[in-house]
């Protein structure tokens, strides 16, 4: 478990895709945060004393549940401040990273960051994601972005049945995967480096179960 801030940086200098390009956007990136948060409320106020463990560690974590192997697209649902889309943007320059977000000053946000660090390869989507046109992605993520069966039901259509789905869900992981009807699944819940008490959900979907007449 990474308790602190000092585990948090150890870690992520212990993740095979940090190097020192890797490094000093993720400086760069923590220091735009705290400037950028004085202006909108980005992230809790109260988490910025542990942006290292809370914020960055935590998005980087769903690394381990990707394979080495794996190419193609990262989705990242609901990005808001840009976590988890922009540490895996910075940690995975060749990879594709598409960031949705509705909210017109996030949106701003996300895209003078983007060119301040230089990850071209990622894309800011500034629309709600029911406007998105279809695309298919190799992994998709979102934090705190929609209850699992509402994700689901909005975002199926960009997954295929190799897609990775990468979902931190806090202390609800579990009771919400439990709760999960009417979807063809290999989902599990690991749990969280940064949070003894969150889990993140894994695994692949398959489609919606058939409906019984």
């Amino acid at each position: 478990m990474i308790a602190d801030e000092g585990e948090a940086r150890r870690w992520l200098e212990g993740l095979p895709q940090f190097d020192k390009l890797a490094e000093e956007r993720l400086e760069t990136l923590v220091a735009l945060l705290r400037e950028e948060n004085e202006r909108q409320n980005l992230v809790s106020r109260g988490t910025l004393a542990d942006v290292w463990r809370r914020h960055v560690a935590d998005s980087a974590q769903l690394l381990l549940h990707v394979s080495r192997e794996t190419s193609g697209a990262w989705l990242d649902l609901g990005t808001g401040a840009g976590f988890p889309g922009l540490v895996i943007a910075i940690l995975q320059p060749h990879r594709p990273v598409w960031l949705v977000e509705s909210r017109a000053r996030r949106i701003e946000w996300l895209e003078r960051t983007r060119e301040t660090l230089s990850i071209d390869q990622c894309e800011v989507i500034g629309k709600r994601l029911e406007m998105v046109p279809d695309r298919k992605a190799a992994v998709i993520s979102a934090r705190a972005f929609a209850p699992l069966d509402k994700l689901l039901d909005l975002s199926a259509r960009f997954s295929t049945i190799g897609t990775t789905w990468l979902l931190p869900k806090g202390m609800s992981a579990q009771h919400g995967l439990d709760g999960l009807r009417g979807w063809k699944h290999a989902f599990h819940v690991e749990q969280s480096l940064t949070d003894p008490n969150a889990g993140i959900i894994v695994g692949t979907l398959t489609g919606r179960k058939a409906r019984k007449s």
